[in-house]
């Protein structure tokens, strides 16, 4: 009798456990109080309680260890478009880390075009560019930093590197399309032991790959159109059985975009393989290709573009790029404590762009030359760029007593070269695309090379149920060369100073995690950063400029320290503040020898630091009391608070002849505003969704000496602050096929979110105005 006592009320336990889980998901509509406790009812719960989503799990283990084999099954059973990572995934440790997951499928808003003050809304302090209409060219950044062609992040597709070169040239010019990719993994300053270089941290764009379809084989579509020539297919096609797993799709998509002599397209496809001979061995093989062509309208004078901001006084210029990667990838797990992980990674990337570029800025007409009887000829650039590079991963649990650790290490090996061919206003006169030069000859043609090998250890150490110590390290070894033909004088070439620099160093890192109250945890970390010499250090005239022998890579750390988790499985918040110190910033110093001679010096010309609060509070509910109500309704903030300013930073100028070193300590970094506002409200009935957005970013200065006013070529001066309102609406139609559209910068604003000097200016760049898309998707 005792011992059927005991079975019954563990039966009842079980069952009052799982109640209390479903309850909280809100996710199934069973009627529990007609179950009873009977062999059946006991395995019917025990099923419920492990087919929850994957972060409730995670929060309902009391010794808050979690793993997940892959980073796609997080969150895949929940509507949020915002996910936190777990402790580890794979064989990375995110445990400390201030970290993100976003998962495209529950974005509500335009994907199509790379929208990403939509697309990154819930991640607080992201700063945009928003000049490029086209979504070609992603521009974000955080904490005061710059957000040209996100530069400042380690940028990833599946966990390999995609931008130019990481160490030379870290510019992102190829993005994935959005309709193709499943997550993004966004990691600061913690994540900097892991994946390398860059202060921002890493941007991870993990793709589909079949995984989450159900049959063998499966064809989806999506057709777009929009605004101002928007037309967009996507065709994808997909499956997976029981070894296998396979994707690909093809995407086409044009416009004549908002502004005149804006048009574009683009091409891509994709390929990927998975094999899986065993449970414990998998290997995937995987192809991208893109070619993006565009026009680029040129910039403005904020006079003109407050007149009128869909203008242009550029039609000649162009960019046009082709990107090709491949990567193999496999995984191996030993055993239930041991996992490895190994990829090999390649690029062949070729940016062109040819265009009129005068050194007058746009106050110089783009008009037939009376003199020639043609337009003027055109600058032609052309960069190469091709790398490869492998990293092995491998991670392991292991016990101290009663204390469960986990230890992650890894190696890297990368190599990258880059030939850069400019003519200097030798192409020709057109108005098409066309990177034909006179006589062929190219005025500059210059060989770069990098090469980095890196090893990392990180290691979670448990201190009881609740707190988690996460120590680690990272030695870089880095190797860049530049060499070859910077001009030519008079018919004579003139060669580049051949530069050459090899270092190697140590960063280290702490982060903490510590559980509380079930569902909350406090998190904090400081580790090391730094960023690379780039080609452009290494490349100055040899006649006007020289480079310090003792010039050094940018040094510095990240800091934060936050609470994150959720309340009454209602509210989800993170909140923390943060401290970001950028030291040894590379620049120029016009200095005078012992004979009178004057050059510019590169050299490291000072710091800057940046401390703020970043809040992100998400609410999400039903309207109505009773659990079965069709209406859900939820809210989020995202803000951010960034105070970034120079240190000791140190510019020249020359006044009456003489040159006068001034120091620009405490003057605000440029391109960082102060105050970031993401807020929206989604309504959703049943499965129909109707969502509401409001971004606000305030002024920023778009140069170091804090230039107010605008110049006379636009490249320096104010950025007024801007609010956009974007409205988006989803539906489907029956199983198959599904609906969507809306309208981005509902209110018609004005405004623009930088200033350039060069491509694609110069002067202040509009973004765009009022635009409306439409998408109908389609699962076979």
């Amino acid at each position: 009798m005792r011992s059927q006592n005991l079975q019954s009320h563990d039966k009842r336990r079980i069952f009052t456990k799982a109640l209390q889980l479903v309850k909280r998901e809100k996710k199934l509509r069973y009627s529990f109080a007609a179950m009873k406790i009977k062999s059946r009812g006991l395995a019917l719960c025990l099923l419920i309680q492990v087919s929850l989503p994957a972060q409730e799990t995670y929060r309902a283990d009391t010794t808050h260890i979690k793993y997940l084999a892959e980073i796609t099954l997080v969150g895949r059973t929940n509507r949020s478009d915002l996910q936190q990572i777990p402790e580890i995934v794979g064989t990375s440790i995110y445990a400390g880390k201030k970290s993100s997951l976003l998962v495209i499928k529950n974005v509500e808003g335009n994907i199509t075009t790379n929208v990403m003050r939509q697309v990154m809304a819930k991640i607080p302090g992201i700063h945009i560019w928003e000049n490029d209409g086209s979504g070609i060219q992603i521009g974000v950044a955080t904490r005061g930093l710059s957000p040209n062609r996100s530069w400042e992040f380690n940028v990833r597709q599946n966990g390999y590197d995609i931008a130019a070169d990481p160490y030379g040239y870290p510019e992102a010019y190829y993005n994935p399309q959005l309709q193709a990719v499943q997550r993004i993994e966004v990691i600061r300053g913690h994540g900097a032991l892991q994946y390398g270089s860059q202060f921002g941290g890493m941007i991870n764009y993990i793709l589909r790959d079949g995984s989450e379809f159900k049959k063998p084989f499966q064809v989806e579509t999506q057709q777009t159109v929009g605004s101002f020539g928007l037309s967009n297919i996507y065709l994808g096609a997909g499956g997976q059985s029981e070894k296998w797993n396979y994707y690909g799709f093809f995407d086409r998509r044009q416009a004549d975009g908002y502004r005149l002599n804006s048009d574009y397209f683009t091409n891509a496809s994709f390929v990927t393989a998975t094999y899986r001979p065993t449970k414990k061995i998998s290997t995937t093989l995987e192809l991208m290709r893109s070619h993006i062509r565009s026009r680029q309208p040129g910039g403005l004078h904020d006079t003109a573009l407050y007149v009128n901001n869909r203008q242009s006084l550029r039609y000649r210029n162009f960019m046009d790029i082709e990107w090709s990667t491949l990567a193999w990838r496999s995984r191996f797990e030993f055993n239930a404590t041991s996992r490895m992980d190994i990829k090999l990674f390649g690029l062949i990337g070729d940016r062109n762009s040819v265009g009129f570029l005068p050194t007058g800025g746009i106050g110089v007409a783009d008009t037939i030359n009376p003199t020639l009887g043609t337009y003027n000829p055109r600058n032609v650039n052309i960069d190469r760029y091709r790398n490869w590079g492998g990293e092995w991963k491998w991670i392991t649990d292991y016990s101290i007593e009663k204390s469960k650790n986990t230890l992650s290490v890894g190696l890297r090996r990368f190599s990258g070269y880059t030939n850069r061919l400019v003519s200097d206003g030798k192409g020709d006169a057109g108005v098409d695309y066309s990177l034909r030069i006179e006589n062929n000859t190219w005025m500059r043609d210059i060989d770069f090379t990098s090469i980095n090998y890196a090893l990392f250890a990180e290691n979670i150490i448990r201190i009881g149920n609740r707190l988690l110590i996460i120590p680690g390290f990272r030695y870089e070894w880095l190797g860049g060369s530049a060499s070859g033909q910077h001009t030519i004088v008079n018919g004579v070439p003139v060669s580049l100073i051949r530069q050459q620099k090899k270092r190697g160093f140590l960063l280290g890192g702490i982060g903490i995690e510590y559980h509380f109250l079930r569902s909350l945890e406090l998190y904090g970390n400081i580790t090391e950063a730094y960023r690379p010499v780039l080609f452009a250090d290494l490349s100055t005239p040899p006649t006007t400029d020289r480079i310090d022998p003792s010039l050094d890579d940018a040094r510095g750390y990240n800091s934060d320290i936050g609470i994150r988790g959720k309340i009454n499985n209602l509210l989800y918040i993170d909140v923390s503040i943060y401290y970001l110190h950028y030291g040894n910033r590379i620049g120029t110093l016009l200095q005078e020898d012992v004979v009178g001679n004057r050059y510019n010096l590169r050299t490291n010309i000072g710091g800057s630091r940046a401390k703020g609060i970043e809040l992100f509070a998400e609410y999400q509910g039903r309207l109505a009391k009773a659990y079965n109500s069709p209406w859900r309704w939820s809210q989020y903030i995202s803000y951010s608070f960034t105070d970034a300013r120079y240190g000791n930073f140190y510019l020249t100028r020359i006044s009456n002849n003489q040159i006068i070193k001034e120091n620009l300590r405490n003057k605000q970094v440029e391109n960082a505003p102060r105050h970031t506002l993401r807020t929206g409200s989604s309504l959703l009935y049943k499965q129909i969704k109707i969502t509401g957005q409001l971004s606000y970013t305030s002024g920023t200065f778009s140069d170091a000496n804090n230039t107010f006013f605008a110049t006379a070529n636009a490249q320096n001066g104010w950025i007024p602050a801007y609010s956009i309102v974007d409205l988006t609406l989803s539906m489907p139609i029956d199983k198959q096929w599904s609906l969507s559209t809306g309208v981005n910068n509902l209110l018609n604003a004005v405004y623009f979110t930088r200033r350039a000097s060069g491509y694609p200016g110069p002067g202040a760049m509009p973004a765009d105005g009022r635009t409306w898309f439409l998408t109908l998707k389609n699962q076979l």
